[in-house]
């Protein structure tokens, strides 16, 4: 369905904050305590949380956030080590961390700082359950902080002692730059933009899609005149407008039919290529999109979602580029499908990675994924700069 409120922010633009620690640090007893909400499951019985749980809260001073309670990094077992593997997972979407501690043990959470460092995370170390402690001895702040690094944070969930620190504290581990804009240099104030957005069976009657909708909201916060069309409609609302649009925005599926109806003074670029710029690296993105013209029928190509919806008719990721590179390379190019949080470690054998504009992931974790690539040599392009190179047209697509 549409989103009704522009002001909502989806949960891939919110900050993603994720709490790890051993199983009754009171992870789950913290995240209820900062939002002031019965949100996570709290018992005495070890291993109440099993999968990651997320949740979406605005927290002051900190704004939109996602909350991310994890299973205790101690767990046991064959069931154990799957529930931390998918705690590990979680760094790769941590803008920032709290690593809770009781101040017991600090063998496990010295490991977890280390993971946390590496990935380049930002932590606060959250002493809990102070209010079961006589007195909170300096020596033993002075042997967590030497251990585990960062600043400690001393706080009492069950009595709300700490939290408006912590609040403070998570505010200057917020990485810098701000909300970036999906448009760029692209538009400015007063531009006219014409959005083109086909209404098809991946938009169905009553929807639009999250990059439309965030596009509309940026064009709406630049004071921009937005205007929209289908695909059918291009010739009628051109002709309907007293000056051509400073930008037109389309979706990528039909680049190369509006970049042959555009006015000559028009910018061109598509609702993919934002999410390009605005969640991944573009120009690594538009350097691997040169890995196109080398592919033969032995090459293999991953094609990654973000979403995990059931595929539709003409589903652009799994038919529709498919069938365009096929036609191009040969019927025997090899073209895998992984969706959502699927992705593989060892991308050997790969040629080429081509993701989905990734508006349903956060922007830190899809540079995990393309710091993934560089590192293994794997060029990594996405859906709209795919399209606008087999088309012949990137030449002539403009980039936020």
């Amino acid at each position: 369905m549409v989103d009704q409120n522009f002001n909502r922010a989806p949960m891939s633009e919110r900050l993603h904050i994720a709490l790890f620690g051993r199983r009754n640090v009171g992870k789950s007893s913290l995240i209820n305590a900062l939002t002031g909400q019965q949100i996570a499951i709290v018992s005495e019985v070890a291993g109440m949380t099993t999968d990651p749980v997320s949740k979406s809260m605005e927290i002051l001073p900190l704004g939109p956030c996602v909350l991310i309670d994890t299973a205790g990094f101690d767990d046991s077992g064959k069931v154990g080590e799957l529930r931390t593997q998918r705690t590990r997972e979680v760094i790769k979407q941590a803008d920032i961390a709290l690593l809770v501690t009781d101040g017991l043990s600090l063998d496990d959470e010295a490991v977890w700082a280390t993971m946390l460092k590496q990935a380049d995370v930002p932590y606060v170390v959250v002493l809990n359950k102070v209010d079961l402690m006589d007195d909170v001895p300096p020596t033993l702040l002075d042997s967590i902080a030497k251990r585990l690094g960062g600043e400690v944070i001393t706080v009492s969930a069950l009595q709300g002692s700490g939290l408006d620190q912590l609040r403070q504290t998570m505010a200057r581990l917020v990485p810098e730059g701000g909300k970036q804009s999906l448009t760029g240099k692209l538009a400015h104030a007063g531009d006219t933009v014409l959005l083109v957005m086909p209404q098809d069976p991946q938009a169905p009657k009553g929807r639009l899609i999250l990059p439309q909708v965030q596009t509309l909201r940026d064009l709406m916060d630049k004071r921009c005149t937005a205007i929209c069309c289908t695909t059918e409609d291009i010739d009628r609302t051109l002709a309907a407008l007293k000056e051509p649009p400073h930008l037109i925005i389309t979706d990528s599926q039909v680049f190369d039919v509006v970049e042959r109806k555009k006015p000559e003074g028009s910018l061109l670029t598509s609702f993919s290529v934002l999410m390009a710029a605005i969640k991944g690296d573009i120009q690594y993105f538009v350097e691997s999109a040169q890995a196109i013209d080398r592919l033969t029928e032995q090459s293999h190509v991953l094609i990654a979602e973000a979403c995990t919806h059931a595929p539709l008719a003409e589903d652009i990721g799994r038919e529709k580029i498919p069938r365009m590179l096929r036609q191009r390379v040969g019927k025997g190019l090899r073209i895998d499908i992984v969706a959502g949080k699927d992705f593989p470690e060892d991308l050997s054998g790969i040629d080429l990675i081509i993701h989905c504009g990734g508006c349903m992931f956060n922007r830190r974790f899809m540079l995990q994924r393309v710091e993934q690539c560089r590192l293994q040599g794997v060029p990594m392009t996405n859906y709209g700069i795919t399209i606008a190179h087999v088309k012949g047209i990137l030449n002539r697509v403009s980039l936020p």
